[in-house]
């Protein structure tokens, strides 16, 4: 049932930042004085619209995106038709838009077009979706940030492990008899007296600020006998302890197994997780490093998809957890999330940053200068006010707007690609989706 409403959840989440985002469009739009026809939410069959003014609000069947439909996207020929004497699939294509575009301009409206904005306001408006998912990733960072904290281990003790672990049982899990496996022991934690509840205030005669410092100091120093004094019920307690020795296998800074083992000082304390709150200042220094994580992962994205098909789809391999995943795929995890044996605030906190960090992806993937991309009519707006710029320098006469329906094959080429990436991706969520276990 969790994992139902999770889901729900999740999906809300990601039709608002759709919905958001198209807002990011619509209101400069209409703010430039540019008509706007249509408002949709998803693509495919209308299943439910309103017409308010001269735009029509709806909703389309598969919820994977929305638009606005501002009249004028496409510039007339050159020559000033709606046609151009080229024949070929592409010229036919290109007519077929400016055809359309043309067909959508009414009388009275000619003032009205996209294309006779000034580039700054193209630009503001073809920047206003992304622009919407950047300002509520910032939101929800600084919500679980500042709000919610970020977790980190105390120095009480939350639970006690009850064997030393081996290679050959790395959890050190005691038997169903209680007994430790052959080759462990029963943990140093549990020999000294060790409860939970307790509090570390100092090992070895070095006093325990954080877990961390604890940490280093047992593992540097296995096979010591020493003392480790605790805070219980309000008294200070000393307990004598042997550091055991244990293998245990080894994790990288992502906390992936690297296939090695190494051999350390174990205690057996497991500590309870407290939600440390940050300053607003730390919001910038953190989005900035998700930012940077986020362009070498779109950068690396054509690869990952690569071995996503071979690896996984076709090699039946296990499928990593850094794949590319879909909006089902990540609305799956939002009911992961909600499933998980989790304190509720851990939940929130998974959840809101899992909306934070895939409206940040989604602003720098918009900004990609590739149509049909948001990105695509921002490059070509730029590329419109350089270009007339430089004929002013050199006392020619104004080029006009730059003919972007010229592009709409690469425009359609790009949709095809950026279509079947998604079916890909999709199926893999179906079929072997990412799990938070």
């Amino acid at each position: 049932m969790l994992e139902v409403v999770g889901i729900v959840l999740f999906a809300i989440l990601i039709g608002a930042s759709i919905a958001l985002h198209e807002v990011g469009h619509l209101l400069p739009a209409k703010r430039f004085g540019v008509k706007v026809t249509e408002y949709m939410i998803g693509f495919g069959p209308t299943i439910w619209s309103q017409q308010r003014g001269e735009t029509r609000y709806g909703l389309k069947a598969f919820p994977l995106g929305g638009y606005i439909r501002m009249i004028g996207m496409v510039p007339p020929a050159p020559d000033g038709s709606s046609r151009s004497m080229s024949t070929g699939r592409f010229a036919t294509m290109i007519n077929d838009a400016r055809r359309q575009s043309s067909d959508e301009i009414g009388p009275g409206d000619e003032n009205r077009v996209f294309y006779r904005l000034p580039v700054r306001k193209r630009v503001v408006i073809m920047l206003g979706g992304p622009t919407m998912n950047l300002l509520l990733a910032i939101v929800l960072f600084t919500a679980v940030l500042v709000g919610i904290g970020i977790p980190q281990a105390g120095t009480s003790i939350e639970a006690i492990g009850t064997c030393v672990p081996t290679s050959a049982s790395p959890t050190g899990a005691a038997l169903p008899s209680g007994q430790c496996p052959t080759g462990s022991s029963v943990a140093p934690a549990v020999l000294a007296g060790i409860k939970v509840d307790d509090t570390v205030v100092s090992i070895g005669g070095v006093d325990v600020s954080d877990w961390t410092a604890a940490t280093e100091w047992i593992r540097a120093h296995p096979g010591a006998t020493t003392t480790i004094t605790v805070q219980r019920d309000g008294q200070v307690v000393g307990l004598p302890i042997t550091i055991a020795t244990a293998t245990r296998p080894a994790y990288d800074d992502q906390g992936t197994p690297t296939g090695q083992v190494v051999t350390a000082g174990y205690v057996g304390l497991v500590p309870a997780v407290e939600w440390v709150r940050q300053p607003f200042s730390a919001v910038p220094a953190y989005m900035w490093d998700l930012t940077s994580k986020s362009v070498v992962a779109l950068v690396s994205l054509p690869v990952r998809l690569y071995e996503l098909v071979t690896q996984t789809l076709i090699g039946g391999g296990q499928r990593s957890a850094d794949s590319p995943v879909s909006v089902v795929g990540v609305t799956r995890l939002g009911g992961d999330i909600a499933a998980t044996d989790q304190p509720l605030v851990a939940k929130v906190a998974t959840f809101l940053g899992l909306a934070a960090s895939l409206n940040l992806f989604l602003f720098l993937f918009n900004l990609l200068p590739i149509l049909p991309l948001d990105g695509g009519h921002i490059a070509g707006a730029l590329y419109e006010g350089v270009r007339r710029r430089v004929s002013r320098w050199r006392g020619r006469p104004d080029p006009g707007p730059v003919d972007m329906a010229r592009l709409l094959p690469v425009a359609y080429v790009v949709a095809g690609v950026l279509l079947m990436m998604g079916v890909v991706v999709i199926w893999a969520d179906l079929v072997k989706p990412i799990s938070l276990g």
